[in-house]
């Protein structure tokens, strides 16, 4: 199977390889802006994004009929847009991950797996919760890719509370903690934040 598989992060990585070597798959690792004309010539029969910065245009996303796949780590509707980690944590939403169809939003397309687990405040920081997030989304995947290229998984509708941010949301709090916001226990950040008028 033709897999684009789209990505800006070198955490996605081992998927990646996951795909090539031991899936066997035939993969194209895409960091740059998706154009109409690349998708169209390269013609893959799935198109996974995983930690991709760029907007995928509904020319595309109509080309591909159904076959663009999304990653992310949140439990979906909750998080939505940027920085998903962090903001279940402030705001008390549940920790999870979704694996979506992508349509013309931020991710608001349909769910055709998800995983929601604890992570616990004392323990975790921003950056060992990312990793595990991450670890997680890509089991689910692994585990489901048979179903998933062959479109054998029935897509729900994302229901019941909903949130969304964007990277300037969190600007102010990033540049409050600098390089510490990520190793911090996540209680620790929390109780900080209080003190302050950045939420």
């Amino acid at each position: 199977m033709k897999v684009l598989f789209a990505t800006n992060n070198e955490i996605t990585k081992p998927l990646y390889q996951w795909l090539k070597q031991q899936a066997g798959e035939e993969v194209t690792l895409y960091s740059e802006k998706p154009t109409f004309t690349f998708v169209k010539e390269l013609s893959p029969d799935i198109f996974v994004s995983y930690n991709y910065k760029y907007i995928i245009s509904e020319e595309i996303i109509t080309l591909m009929d159904g076959k663009i796949v999304n990653l992310h780590i949140s439990f979906l509707p909750w998080n939505r847009g940027a920085d998903p980690n962090l903001w279940s944590f402030l705001e008390n939403t549940p920790n999870g991950v979704t694996i979506h169809l992508i349509d013309k939003d931020v991710d608001t397309g349909n769910i055709l797996l998800q995983k929601g687990f604890e992570l616990n405040e004392r323990v975790e920081t921003l950056e060992s919760s990312y990793k595990k997030l991450h670890d997680e989304i890509q089991k689910l995947f692994i585990v489901n890719w048979t179903r998933i290229k062959n479109f054998q998984i029935s897509p729900s509708l994302q229901l019941g509370q909903e949130s969304c941010h964007y990277k300037k949301d969190s600007v102010k709090i990033k540049d409050f903690f600098g390089d510490k916001l990520w190793f911090m226990p996540i209680y620790k950040l929390k109780q900080e934040l209080k003190n302050t008028r950045l939420l």
